[in-house]
């Protein structure tokens, strides 16, 4: 596009700037000063001479920076949030994130910031949402941060244990799923779709069986591109298995039954494949005695691949698996133990044992009194696995180690979550959870 290179001036809050036609064209179609173009990218002509903006000129000053240079710069006297707030009036949020940290890199990562909870302990789960904010479960609360990490109303779920949330993706950034524990003689329990932002529930998903709408204890969650969402389900009679659900109108479209001898409603980890378009689903222990990892065609109504350490030897490390992930690029499913070995096992073969790499083995002997299990997850080619008071970053097709990430503050690791790129670490003793963020490439 042809923008001319005409000064524009500026008063902002008494204070007079200057800048060119070409600096704000940079800031985009969408932004404040996008509307000062025309639809060939031609400045208008402005009778006044200059633009008048009763704002911060603080803060102006800084974001004109920004679009000059690339570079962020907050002075000491200007607060952050200060500096956001009028960051959205301008509609440059996406620039000043991506000057703030680089695209995601598990090996780059530092950290950024800690926050800590209201209350100590038995920190459920940690979600990262797509625009780099995050939602930590705590018992029967869930506690919903900004991407600027300021607190939004916590969502009270009177007193149904959480299980597990997520949510449902970037057309709507507030929508939340929450799962939650059926109460005793009271029922309830299941899901809900919550908006994170005001705590307003919109709708529950019920389950139905022979068309009686039943109770039940919602447990993972998983989200698949074409509006589904997959939860475990353990009702009081029939209703153990897999649920599925539209994600725009909560009604329940699917059921995968358990099968005998086999477990899908306690299940712990739920994965959609979208190349196999199947899902994965992994009970492992303590949750139960022995550990189950299959995969599931709802077309079919069929369990398409399956293992179990049911046969497995007592001493045996496929005894021990914590945590299940399915990698498609590599047709295998990773599984990680309580020593934090990553074991290996083909998707291409009906079933077979876990390949134990003692390679990524980082923690020998007794585990603690109360530990907290290693957790598994995959991001742009990257393998990452906590364990006590780190997160292991693992590379390359034979996955080797190659950083560690850890903070001397809030105890053991008891879950982790990728998303926005950043990396949220919840602890476990203090109920603080840790911000990890990958620094901006150097402005050349």
């Amino acid at each position: 596009m042809a923008i001319p290179n005409d000064r524009v001036r500026f008063n902002v809050g008494g204070k007079i700037f200057e800048t060119t036609a070409t600096t704000l064209a940079i800031a985009g179609r969408d932004s404040y000063f996008g509307a000062m173009f025309d639809e060939n990218w031609d400045l208008q002509n402005n009778p006044a001479g200059e633009h008048f903006i009763d704002r911060n000129p603080d803060c102006f000053s800084i974001l004109l920076d920004l679009l000059r240079t690339g570079n962020l710069y907050i002075p000491p006297h200007v607060p952050q949030k200060l500096l956001y707030r009028e960051a959205m009036f301008y509609g440059l949020m996406d620039h000043v994130r991506s000057a703030k940290w680089g695209q995601f890199d598990g090996n780059r990562l530092q950290p950024s910031n800690s926050v800590t909870g209201r209350a100590p302990g038995d920190g459920t789960a940690i979600r990262a949402s797509p625009d780099g904010g995050c939602c930590v479960a705590h018992g029967s609360m869930v506690h919903i941060y900004d991407w600027m990490l300021e607190e939004h109303p916590p969502i009270n779920l009177d007193y149904q244990r959480v299980n597990d949330a997520g949510w449902v993706g970037p057309v709507d950034p507030t929508a939340l799923v929450i799962s939650t524990c059926e109460r005793l003689g009271r029922g309830q329990g299941g899901m809900g779709l919550f908006n994170s932002t005001t705590g307003e529930l919109r709708y529950k998903f019920n389950v139905t069986h022979e068309g009686v709408a039943k109770s039940y204890t919602a447990g993972a969650l998983s989200f698949s591109d074409g509006d589904k969402l997959f939860s475990s389900c353990k009702g009081r009679s029939n209703e153990y298995g897999i649920g599925v659900w539209d994600q725009n109108t909560g009604q329940q479209v699917d059921f995968f039954y358990e099968p005998p001898g086999w477990s899908l409603g306690d299940a712990d980890k739920l994965q959609w494949l979208n190349g196999r378009n199947c899902l994965l689903v992994a009970t492992l222990f303590p949750r139960k005695d022995n550990c189950y990892i299959s995969l599931l065609d709802f077309r079919s109504k069929s369990m398409v691949w399956s293992w179990s350490d049911m046969w497995s030897p007592a001493n045996s490390d496929d005894r021990r698996v914590r945590d299940a992930i399915a990698m498609e690029e590599n047709s295998s499913i990773c599984v990680v133990n309580e020593f934090e070995d990553l074991g290996f096992m083909d998707l291409r073969r009906d079933s077979g044992s876990v390949r134990w790499s003692s390679r990524s083995r980082l923690m020998k002997g007794k585990m603690p009194d109360e530990p907290c299990y290693p957790k598994l997850a995959l991001h742009d080619g990257q393998l990452f696995s906590s364990m006590n008071d780190c997160i292991s970053v693992f590379c390359g097709s034979d996955w080797v180690l190659t950083s560690r990430l850890r903070r001397s503050f809030g105890g053991s690791i008891c879950d982790f979550s990728i998303g926005g790129d950043r990396l949220f670490a919840l602890h476990s003793e203090e109920n603080v959870f840790d911000i990890w963020e990958t620094p901006p490439p150097p402005i050349v």
